[in-house]
């Protein structure tokens, strides 16, 4: 009875060689996309990146919204960035909480997209070793009788399979450590610079939408001491000034 478990146990095991082999050259095709994705981004994308965060933030202070947005637009920063910068600037008119909750929606949202990226050299990373590990025991079994048998024939080709999914494992889990290494970095980098960035511009619209209600109240004191009808504006109600907070 236990031989029968065993034959089956091993048929089993056999069986799986085929689809391991395919995994792995499915997961050094997918290494080879995210290498040259990596590059592209590297050389593209990083190269142009040039700006200073403070000496943006700087640049930012006390400034209005027209003059925001230009700063932005004509900044180093990543196209991706500057539309989503934008999307909370050119909403000034909102009420400070629907704003902060889009800053968050924003940042959350540039948040995933990192993480989606990362988790895929994640995973690769994590099991292309184990698969290697498994095109390497698996072939061991049938090269070992092969051995008892005096075939060193099928011995060999045995062997030569074993490395070269070892080798595949691997490389394939090198490469993608390496690039989800780089990545983090650059994308932690990215977060930071956003919550900056997008705290910045909520301060600022908080600042220009103060700046306006005190001008609105200020024609209208004016407009009271002189008898006069004051022209009809939009006012900001004084409890929903901004917090210029939104994290």
């Amino acid at each position: 009875m236990s031989n029968v478990f065993i034959d089956t146990l091993r048929m089993v095991a056999g069986s799986l060689q085929i689809p391991t082999v395919i995994i792995l050259l499915a997961l050094i095709l997918l290494t080879i996309g995210m290498l040259g994705g990596f590059l592209v981004e590297a050389f593209t994308e990083r190269r142009l990146l040039k700006v200073s965060i403070p000496e943006l933030v700087d640049s930012l202070h006390g400034k209005s919204i027209s003059e925001v947005q230009r700063i932005i637009d004509d900044s180093g920063l990543l196209k991706r960035q500057k539309e989503a910068y934008q999307e909370v600037v050119k909403r000034t008119a909102l009420p400070d909480d629907l704003r902060e909750a889009l800053a968050r929606q924003i940042a959350a949202d540039e948040e995933y997209r990192y993480r989606r990226i990362v988790k895929v050299t994640d995973l690769v990373a994590r099991i292309a070793p184990m698969f290697g590990l498994m095109g390497t025991l698996i072939p061991l079994g049938p090269g070992l009788i092969a051995l008892g048998q005096g075939d060193t024939k099928t011995l060999s080709d045995s062997l030569m399979i074993a490395f070269d999914t070892t080798i595949a494992g691997l490389v394939s889990g090198a490469v993608s450590y390496f690039i989800s290494g780089i990545r983090k970095g650059w994308y932690e980098q990215y977060m930071s610079w956003t919550q900056t960035i997008m705290e910045t511009i909520l301060n600022v619209q908080a600042a220009e939408r103060k700046k306006a209600y005190r001008q609105i109240q200020g024609q209208k004191q004016a407009a009271e001491h002189s008898g006069q009808q004051p022209a009809a504006q939009p006012v900001t109600a004084p409890g929903s000034e901004p917090k210029g907070r939104y994290l």
